[in-house]
């Protein structure tokens, strides 16, 4: 299989396209194909079917999202900085693209278990993002030590997510990124080692 070069990256563009517009089940390879100027046996030769495919998307797609995430990061020296930029990220690159936001805040939803299961694999990196951030809050003093790990990245990335899923379902109607400070207070509120002392 072919992973690079001019005609793998239209294709990627234009599945996020053809699925946003669409849907994933309504989205038929010959869609995409049309969409990205090919014909469509040019499809099979970057990709073994559409679940392959989507899987693509989401990888290419996010592995850009997080370095783009990865660089701010790389700027900001405590965690509560960190956590913000995070935060303001995730929500100023989708608003950046409409197109992906829908597939990824819906429509990869909709797949089967299988597929869930290797995009999760792929989001992996984005998690271990947060749990960096974690670890240096805990580290820092600043954040509550004997927390519990997992739920804490959960809280994080699912504070994040479903915002983000609400603004889509809503038609991007309102200004994503001005929730960013409201929602990266309310983390470091669920956060802070000051909670923990008023038990």
């Amino acid at each position: 299989m072919k992973r690079k070069g001019p005609k793998y990256e239209k294709i990627i563009d234009a599945a996020v396209n053809v699925i946003a517009e669409h849907g994933y089940h309504q989205s038929q390879v010959s869609k995409i194909a049309k969409e990205a100027g090919v014909a469509d046996g040019t499809i099979y030769l970057y990709f073994k079917n559409k679940e392959d495919l989507l899987v693509s998307v989401f990888n290419e797609k996010m592995g850009t999202f997080i370095e783009k995430t990865e660089n701010e990061l790389r700027s900001n020296d405590s965690a509560i900085e960190k956590l913000r930029t995070l935060v303001e990220m995730h929500f100023k690159q989708l608003t950046a693209d409409y197109e992906l936001s829908i597939v990824t805040q819906l429509e990869l939803r909709q797949t089967n278990r299988q597929l869930r299961a290797k995009i999760g694999e792929v989001l992996k990196r984005y998690l271990n993002l947060i749990d960096s951030i974690l670890t240096d809050g805990m580290n820092e003093g600043v954040f509550v030590r004997d927390m519990d790990y997992r739920l804490a990245r959960q809280m994080i990335f699912g504070t994040i997510d479903e915002t983000a899923t609400n603004w889509v379902m809503n038609d991007h109607r309102y200004d994503l990124p001005a929730l960013s400070g409201p929602v990266h207070q309310m983390l470091v509120n669920g956060l802070a080692v000051r909670c923990a002392q008023t038990e």
